[in-house]
């Protein structure tokens, strides 16, 4: 099937869109020089995307957006049903890797499951909608607390009684920390048979458009179906299907790794 081809119009005013959203200001000629378009086709872009409201013109002839784009897209929020815009991401995901996949969202002190696609296996883990999970011992629930701010991780620590499930629980607030600060650095979380023994999980954060991380999408193993030397490219695959969620969300991946406590909320 061949691919549809775009619409020149409409891809010159994303370019000029897309231009102006990087700048607080710019005047005709830089913008031209931008988007690497002719002054007068720009001009004409303009004049028309000036009288729907999208763009100003100061007195010093200097462009900028307005907040009307920001304004369309928050109503477009307010209809995203998460589990519906992510379920074809996360069946590629399980496609791909064979395995259970899992999203997760932070509810008061846990976590709680709001998708779930089936291993293609027989044998598979125990779970279902609504199961509330730890976040200390899942890597879901860690991957939550790890993207908090600091003044609300503190918080959730400080409540959190670290009751071991198996004895692979972390059991140390310290060493809990540590991997939380890790988490944070490499954006995957694991679970190393802390939750249910025999069953492994990575898992990766999923951001909004703002960057605040709202979810956090896992895979889940029997362990003797792991791979270890297949963990790089699990981890890859995970981050690339929560890179295209949080896109969907109006995220734009950055260059930085956020700082808990300089974020994400």
């Amino acid at each position: 099937m061949s691919t549809p081809k775009t619409i020149s119009a409409v891809d010159r005013t994303f370019t000029i869109l897309n231009a102006l959203s990087s700048v607080s200001g710019i005047n005709l000629e830089d913008l031209a020089k931008k988007t690497k378009l002719a002054k007068p086709t720009v001009y004409r872009f303009l004049q028309t995307l000036k009288e729907l409201g999208y763009v100003k013109r100061d007195e010093g002839d200097r462009w900028y957006l307005t907040l009307k784009l920001f304004s369309l897209g928050a109503r477009a929020l307010d209809h995203i049903d998460l589990p519906s815009v992510s379920r074809p991401v996360a069946e590629r995901l399980s496609v791909d890797l064979g395995e259970t996949v899992h999203m997760g969202v932070l509810d008061e002190q846990d976590a709680i499951y709001i998708l779930k696609i089936e291993s293609r296996y027989t044998i598979r883990m125990y779970s279902r909608l609504g199961k509330r999970i730890p976040l200390y011992c899942t890597a879901i629930g860690k991957t939550l607390l790890a993207y908090m701010d600091e003044r609300e991780q503190k918080e959730h620590l400080s409540r959190l009684a670290l009751v071991p499930f198996t004895p692979n629980t972390i059991k140390n607030r310290a060493k809990l920390e540590m991997e939380l600060l890790e988490i944070r650095m490499h954006g995957i979380a694991a679970d190393r048979e802390e939750h249910e023994e025999g069953i492994t999980c990575l898992a990766a954060p999923i951001f909004n458009y703002s960057g605040q991380v709202v979810a956090a999408i896992s895979v889940s193993w029997p362990k003797f179906r792991f791979n270890e030397d297949k963990r790089d490219s699990y981890i890859e695959r995970i981050k690339e299907a929560a890179r295209e969620i949080s896109a969907i969300l109006g995220w734009e991946a950055q260059d930085h790794i956020p700082v808990p406590g300089k974020g994400n909320r």
